[in-house]
C-alpha cells in the first residue's frame, strides 16, 4: 500500500514539475518581453518560443530524476533537494545553450533563459517545500504512515531508533524489535524487545507492517541467511541495516563480480579514470588561467618579500601527496630564514617571532600559497582536496587519529571542504580529516566548482593564520 502511494507520489510530482517548467517558461517570457523591466529589440513570439519546450520539458524531467529529485522526501533534506535543483537546472541551461550555438539560432534569447533559470529554480523549491509541508501535514494527522519492525537488538538498530525519534517528520513508527539474546520487555526509547526471532510469524498477523529491518548484531550474521529467508516468506518488504558503520563509516561502494557482490570499503570517486581526467583537466585550466589572473598580485608580493627580508623569495617545504609520495609545495617565504632542523619541530604559533611583518599579511590573506599554482600545473596538487600535511606529522597522525591515511588517496589541494568550512591552521585535526573523507567519497564536478565559489567568498582570509 505504502509502496503504491510512493508511486503515485512520484507520478503526481512529476506531472507537477512538467507544469512548474511550463509556468517557469512562460513567466521569463513574460519578464523578457513583455514586462517593461527590460529594453527589447525585435524579438519571437510566444507561440515560436513554446515549441522548445516540446524537448526542455522532458529534458529536464530526466535530469531531476538523474539528480534524485523523485527520491522520497522523508529522507532528502531541504539543502540537499535545493542543491539538486541547483545542479539539475544548471546543467539543463547549459546544454540548451551548447544546443543553441551548434543550431545557430542566434535569435533565441540567452537572457531569457537566464530568466528562465532563476524563475525555474525558485518555482520549483517552491513547489517541493509545499509538497514537504503538505505530506508533514497529513503524517501528523497518521496519514501516510510506515509501520516498521526491526528484527535484531545491535548498536545498528539502537542508531536506526535515534534517527526516527529525531525527525518524526519522516513518518516512521518502529513496532518493537526482535532478538534470540536480549530479554523480552527490554526497552530503548520507547521501542520495546517483542520476543524471539522466530516469532516473527506470529507478530506479522497482528500487525499490519510495511516494512521489516534486519539490524542484526556483527556477530549473528551467520544467521542472515535463515532470517533474511523468513522475512522475505512473510510477503513484506524487507531492508537490511549493516551493523559495521564503524568500519565502512558513509556509503560503501559495490561491485558485481561475475555475480559475486563486492563491498569496497571506501567508494573513492577519482580512482575512475574518467573523473580522473576531468579533475585534472580542470586543474591545468585553472592554474593556468589563476597564474595570468594573479600575476600582477604575485609579482608585488615577491617585491615585497625581496626588498623586506633577506634569504629566497620562494619557500620550499616537503609535504606528503597523492599515494603517499612526498613532494615540495612552494610558497612565497613569510618567515625569516632558519635552521631546517628548527623550522621542522612544530607549526606556527600566534606572534610567532619567525614571521616577518609582509609575511604575516601574506599568511592572513592567503597570497603566500599562490605560488602552489605552479604545483597544481606539475601536478603534485590539484586546485581542490585535502591539504598536505609534512612528513612528521603523517607519522604522527596516522597513528593518533582512525581513517587519517585515506586523504591521501587523492591529490592534495590548495583549497577544500575543510577550509572553507572553517578547519585551517591551529584547528582540530579530526574535524579536519571528517571533512577531507566526505570530500574524497563525495567528489564531483559540482562539489569542486562549489568549494572554489566558497573559497573566494571566505577562505581567502585566515583568522587562524600566524
Amino acid at each position: 500500500m505504502i509502496r503504491d502511494n510512493q508511486k503515485f507520489l512520484n507520478r503526481l510530482q512529476v506531472i507537477i514539475d512538467a507544469f512548474v517548467i511550463a509556468i517557469a517558461y512562460a513567466l521569463a517570457y513574460w519578464f523578457k518581453f513583455c514586462s517593461g523591466l527590460f529594453v527589447n529589440g525585435p524579438h519571437w513570439d510566444f507561440e515560436s518560443y513554446a515549441t522548445y519546450l516540446a524537448a526542455i520539458i522532458p529534458g529536464y524531467l530526466i535530469l531531476y530524476l538523474a539528480f534524485n529529485l523523485y527520491t522520497p522526501k522523508r529522507v532528502q533534506g531541504r539543502r540537499l533537494e535545493l542543491s539538486n535543483i541547483i545542479k539539475a537546472n544548471t546543467i539543463g541551461v547549459m546544454l540548451f545553450i551548447i544546443v543553441l550555438f551548434g543550431m545557430h539560432l542566434d535569435d533565441f534569447s540567452r537572457g531569457m533563459l537566464g530568466i528562465f533559470y532563476v524563475v525555474n529554480i525558485v518555482l520549483e523549491t517552491a513547489e517541493r517545500n509545499g509538497i514537504r509541508m503538505f505530506l508533514r501535514d497529513i503524517r501528523r494527522k497518521g496519514f501516510n504512515i510506515k509501520q516498521i519492525l526491526l528484527v535484531g537488538y545491535s548498536r545498528a538498530a539502537e542508531e536506526y531508533i535515534d534517527r526516527i525519534r529525531s525527525n518524526p517528520q519522516w513518518g516512521y513508527v518502529i513496532r518493537g524489535i526482535l532478538d534470540d539474546n536480549v530479554e523480552s520487555g527490554t526497552e530503548y526509547r520507547g521501542v520495546k524487545v517483542l520476543g524471539k526471532i522466530d516469532n516473527l510469524f506470529v507478530i506479522l498477523p497482528e500487525n499490519r507492517l510495511d516494512e521489516i529491518a534486519i539490524t542484526l548484531g556483527l556477530d549473528e550474521y551467520s544467521k542472515l541467511e535463515h532470517i533474511v529467508a523468513l522475512c522475505e516468506k512473510s510477503g513484506v518488504h524487507t531492508k537490511f541495516i549493516p551493523d559495521y558503520n564503524n568500519i565502512i563509516p558513509t556509503k560503501p561502494y559495490t561491485e558485481d563480480l561475475l555475480g559475486l557482490p563486492v563491498i569496497n570499503i571506501r567508494y573513492v570517486p577519482l580512482t575512475n579514470t574518467f573523473n580522473s581526467i576531468v579533475k585534472r583537466t580542470m586543474d591545468i585550466f585553472g592554474s593556468v588561467f589563476c597564474i595570468i589572473l594573479f600575476s600582477p598580485l604575485m609579482l608585488m608580493a615577491a617585491i615585497l618579500v625581496k626588498t623586506t627580508s633577506e634569504g629566497p623569495l620562494i619557500y620550499k617545504q616537503e609535504r606528503v601527496g597523492l599515494h603517499n609520495k612526498p613532494f615540495y609545495m612552494y610558497k612565497f617565504r613569510s618567515m625569516e630564514v632558519q635552521n631546517p632542523t628548527e623550522e621542522r619541530k612544530a607549526w606556527t604559533v600566534p606572534g610567532d617571532p619567525r614571521v616577518t611583518k609582509v609575511g604575516k599579511i601574506l599568511r592572513m590573506t592567503s597570497i603566500d600559497e599562490m605560488p602552489q599554482f605552479f604545483n597544481v600545473l606539475k601536478g603534485d596538487m590539484s586546485l581542490v582536496g585535502p591539504r598536505p600535511e609534512r612528513p612528521l606529522f603523517v607519522e604522527k597522525f596516522r597513528e593518533e587519529i582512525p581513517r587519517y591515511m585515506i586523504k591521501h588517496q587523492v591529490r592534495p589541494g590548495m583549497t577544500g571542504w575543510a577550509q572553507v568550512n572553517g578547519y585551517r591552521g591551529n584547528t582540530s585535526i579530526r574535524k579536519r580529516i571528517d571533512c577531507d573523507l566526505y570530500y574524497i567519497e563525495n567528489w564531483s564536478v559540482g562539489l569542486d566548482i562549489k568549494i572554489l565559489f566558497l573559497t573566494v567568498f571566505k577562505g581567502f582570509i585566515n583568522k587562524n593564520a600566524y
